[in-house]
């Protein structure tokens, strides 16, 4: 049976207030698995006004309206309105969906901050914020996170090599077709990469006549052949947790129908041998439907020694 990984990105505290436990009954109720990855401290998503500089990015609010999504008071955090601490507000909900059999993990610290700054920052910068998250999820759960998942799919070396130094089995940090050990300028990471496989239903949602209606119809095209090792689809708590969450339901039946087994990134991690991974590049670049660049599964590295 072929598997299809639900990555659940929890960007938010309305989206850990609101979003978690109602996808968290959906899925128990369709009997299907994924994992959360948790944004751990302040929501200071009001921050993200600054994106309004960046190429693409109001043509991308003007598509999924982003009022509707995150309602007013959530765009006012870290702004207007001091940010909630959502791993200190929420530590019962997030333990709620491991106890409830969910594989969980690190999204981030600080989303707006990762996204935003992580791209040119240095090691210090990068360690602390990583290290933030790292400890308080170990604080909500009494045990270290295995599994990362990067805010807006935003790395850096030294946050690759984090993923390699504090002992995570797997990450899930950028868009690709496979699973992978990354390269990065010819330094192999030694974190296979679970890379989201599939466009998002924000990147789809009003391009060629796509709604919330009928936008689970061009995924299920798109998942009609299964490849080798399924499929990574990324969803957000903010999103298919609340307004997308019936165009969700429709996504999980679907997939159903097509025989997916809807699964966790630890589930496929097990499945893989780290030694016969295939060496890929990590490169940045764009996807339809998103604004600004990010990682992407680049060509397979070859060494002088390996050829």
């Amino acid at each position: 049976m072929p598997s299809l990984v639900l990555k659940i990105d929890v960007d938010t505290y309305r989206g850990t207030l609101i979003g978690v436990p109602r996808l968290v009954e959906l899925l128990l109720r369709h009997r299907a698995n994924a994992t959360f990855l948790f944004s751990l401290g302040p929501d200071h998503t009001g921050r993200a006004i600054k994106r309004v500089f960046r190429p693409g990015f109001m043509k991308k609010v003007s598509r999924t309206s982003v009022l509707s999504h995150y309602c007013f008071k959530t765009l006012m955090y870290g702004t207007l309105l001091p940010g909630p601490d959502i791993g200190r507000c929420c530590a019962g909900i997030l333990r709620s969906v491991r106890e409830a059999g969910f594989e969980t993990g690190i999204h981030c610290w600080d989303h707006i901050r990762w996204q935003d700054g992580v791209r040119h920052a240095d090691a210090r910068w990068t360690q602390r914020e990583f290290e933030l998250a790292a400890k308080r999820y170990t604080e909500i759960f009494a045990e270290r996170a295995s599994v990362h998942g990067a805010a807006g799919w935003q790395m850096n070396p030294q946050a690759l090599r984090l993923t390699q130094r504090l002992g995570f089995s797997h990450s899930s940090d950028c868009r690709g077709k496979h699973p992978f050990m990354p390269v990065w300028n010819a330094e192999i990471v030694n974190c296979p990469q679970l890379p989201t496989t599939l466009p998002t239903l924000d990147e789809l949602i009003g391009v060629d006549g796509l709604d919330e209606n009928n936008v689970h119809e061009r995924l299920l095209a798109l998942t009609r052949d299964a490849p080798a090792n399924g499929h990574v689809f990324t969803l957000h708590a903010e999103l298919e947790g609340m307004k997308l969450l019936p165009a969700f339901e429709k996504l999980l039946l679907g997939w159903q129908e097509q025989g997916y087994q809807l699964s966790t990134l630890r589930e496929l991690a097990a499945g893989l041998d780290p030694d016969q991974l295939p060496r890929h590049e990590i490169l940045w670049g764009s996807v339809p439907g998103r604004s600004g660049e990010l990682l992407l599964q680049g060509e397979e590295f070859l060494s002088e020694i390996s050829s």
